[in-house]
């Protein structure tokens, strides 16, 4: 008997040094990407514009990236923001720590090589080697066409400079803040398709992290089906406000839509004459995540390529309830 629980102790003795060993190759060796670094890309005015569009209207890099106007319908960035960051990800927010969005203008990366810059955006891993929360969605990003990526290096190095104060590092919860060090992969660029290709509302819509925000998660895992919705986002006010199934279910989802009427839904935000509402957090007045004044400035084309990707997928039944307020107390 002895014997047996000698050998069993020198069993999990091996298990734990094992664990321990690999924990420490983990959070020592990984991520293990290099940044180009030969990698110069031309600012040309080409460049500076289609970045420009994507990081305003497609992928909206600009949405997190500044300081939102959580007072306003849809949080809309506040006036000389942009770039500047500072918008905060929380667990309050069914998030496995708390993260704040980096400055990415030139005061911030004036210092950082184009191939890290490229490295940030494609393999979310920062200039000292550091893995990002993919709170930043750059497993989406990573497909991105090799010219779009170069694009929006170009154009952030085109923006205004904006000081900032340096926000609080990434505080992370045990044991995603060793799996995270998992996530970053080599870039992965995909050829950009042609408006006219099949493919191309798949990659719009990849690049607009869709996916992202429309699938039910918890701690930063996927539990729910893609597109159906179920995302919750808690405001500090108590609320609770959960993305809506965007798969084409014709009865939960928007199967019973028509394209004129999905870029309709956007375009209603980019007319000149629209002001967001204020929202009166005390009276419950409904409030939204979605970036509609960026997503809205998207062409037409793209919106409904987007549209005719959606209603490839699988259309999943369900209809999550969107907005909750916090029951008073005593009632």
């Amino acid at each position: 008997m002895k014997r047996i629980l000698k050998f069993l102790g020198i069993l999990l003795l091996l298990a734990l040094l094992a664990v321990a060993g690999a924990i420490g190759y983990v959070t020592t060796a990984l991520p293990d990407i290099d940044a180009p670094a030969d990698l110069k890309v031309e600012v040309t005015a080409e460049r500076i514009e289609r970045g420009r569009y994507l990081a305003n209207s497609v992928c909206v890099c600009m949405d997190c990236h500044s300081q939102r106007d959580w007072d306003l319908f849809s949080g809309p960035p506040k006036p000389g923001t942009a770039g500047a960051g500072g918008d905060k990800f929380d667990r309050t927010m069914n998030f496995p720590g708390e993260f704040y969005a980096r400055n990415i203008t030139p005061f911030a990366l004036g210092d950082w090589s184009d191939g890290e810059i490229y490295r940030a955006i494609t393999s979310g891993v920062s200039k000292d080697g550091h893995p990002f929360f993919p709170v930043m969605p750059y497993p989406y990003y990573n497909k991105l066409a090799t010219e779009d990526v170069h694009s929006i290096i170009a154009y952030l190095r085109s923006i205004e400079p904006i000081a900032s104060e340096p926000y609080p590092a990434s505080e992370l919860d045990f044991p995603v803040s060793i799996i995270m060090r998992t996530v970053p992969e080599p870039a992965a660029p995909m050829p950009l398709p042609k408006p006219s290709d099949a493919e191309y509302g798949a990659y719009v819509t990849n690049a607009a992290g869709c996916v992202e925000c429309h699938t039910n998660m918890e701690k930063g895992k996927k539990i729910g089906e893609p597109f159906a919705g179920g995302f919750a986002f808690a405001f500090p006010t108590g609320a609770v406000l959960r993305s809506p199934n965007i798969t084409p279910h014709p009865a939960d989802g928007i199967g019973a839509w028509d394209k004129d009427l999905f870029i309709a839904r956007f375009k209603q935000y980019a007319d000149s004459s629209y002001v967001p509402p204020k929202v009166d957090w005390e009276a419950g007045d409904f409030q939204t995540v979605m970036p509609w004044m960026m997503y809205a400035t998207m062409t037409d084309g793209d919106l409904g390529a987007i549209y005719d990707y959606l209603r490839s997928v699988k259309p999943v039944a369900g209809k999550p309830e969107r907005w909750t307020q916090p029951v008073a107390a005593g009632m």
